[in-house]
């Protein structure tokens, strides 16, 4: 009987381990360091609401960095690697904001922690936290992830860009094992956050040969008040809400715009403009269905979990770095 008893806790656990890894995805798992560094969610945590406090900005910079990291080698920290060519010195990257937050973050962590906490995780940790502060649902955070020791900017071809089509920024998601509802979900994102004038300007006076120039898709009315911001031979680098009208809130507005002909990029408008994307956007904007403000939000967490896992480092694989912007 004992023996009996025996091999059915060990199938037990086996069972339960396989469960783990098949819920949280390639051996993350929520609460990870419970045991090894209890408060590394709050280190990670108040170290964001003390930059936040300082410059709001700091949130959507650290949601985009973590998306930039985990489309780059997996979700590894290479984003955050000085250096010539490194990540970081990619022309997509040129931008990304938020590095000393994880630096603080990863100085509290080694006074507390030594060579504990991964710089991959503290970013996934912090990217939550930026939404939550930008009045966003949480999401439980699977951690456990391991820092890469390659950072090249050669590796960024592939990032999503802004004159992106629908086919092509599913292809790039699709690659890294997202659907079409992860692209609009994550697209999503865009509710918080600014963009440069020389990445859309294009579009308000160069974009077609016939009438006015102006991509059509965009609102007439919003057209006018972006060439005011982004005048033809003006400041390319002028920053200008992603999310009209509500910039700093983290909700379902960014649709609604996509829906009105607001869209400020034009890979996220065509988002509205394409078949296979639109149903998404009309049911976080709430055009069809009932609440979905609130669905918006727990899919997104649901959707920067499965983010979160893309090539992710564990076990003996990959290292924990004393410092993030450097391998050990």
């Amino acid at each position: 009987m004992e023996s009996l008893c025996s091999h059915v806790t060990l199938a037990f656990l086996v069972l339960l381990a396989l469960s783990k890894t098949c819920v949280h995805g390639q051996g993350t798992l929520v609460g990870f360091y419970s045991s090894s560094c209890p408060r590394a969610e709050s280190i990670v945590r108040s170290t964001v609401q003390s930059h936040f406090q300082s410059d709001a900005t700091i949130a959507p910079g650290l949601l985009r960095m973590h998306f930039h990291d985990c489309f780059v080698q997996g979700c590894d920290g290479s984003i955050l690697i000085d250096g010539a060519n490194t990540e970081k010195t990619a022309g997509p990257n040129l931008n990304l904001r938020g590095y000393d937050v994880i630096d603080d973050a990863k100085t509290q962590l080694e006074a507390a922690c030594p060579g504990v906490v991964s710089c991959a995780d503290i970013l996934a940790l912090a990217a939550r936290d930026s939404v939550v502060l930008t009045n966003g649902a949480s999401w439980n955070v699977p951690t456990g992830r391991r820092d890469g020791r390659v950072s090249s900017a050669s590796d960024t071809n592939n990032l999503p860009g802004f004159t992106d089509s629908i086919d092509v920024q599913k292809k790039k998601f699709s690659d890294k094992g997202l659907n079409t509802q992860d692209l609009v979900t994550l697209v999503g994102g865009h509710t918080i956050g600014t963009t440069a004038c020389q990445f859309f300007r294009y579009r308000l006076y160069n974009f077609t040969t016939t009438g006015n120039g102006a991509d059509p898709s965009i609102n007439p009315a919003f057209l006018t008040q972006l060439q005011a911001l982004c005048p033809a031979n003006g400041d390319g680098s002028r920053r200008v809400a992603l999310d009209t009208g509500s910039v700093g809130s983290f909700d379902v507005s960014f649709f609604t715009n996509l829906g009105n002909g607001r869209g400020v990029l034009e890979s996220d408008q065509k988002l509205w403009t394409d078949a296979s994307t639109k149903t998404y956007v009309q049911r976080y904007s709430g055009v069809i269905g009932g609440l979905l403000g609130l669905k918006f939000n727990v899919e997104f967490g649901r959707a920067m979990v499965k983010m979160g896992n893309i090539g992710v480092k564990t076990g003996t694989d990959g290292e924990i770095r004393k410092r993030c912007s450097a391998f050990n």
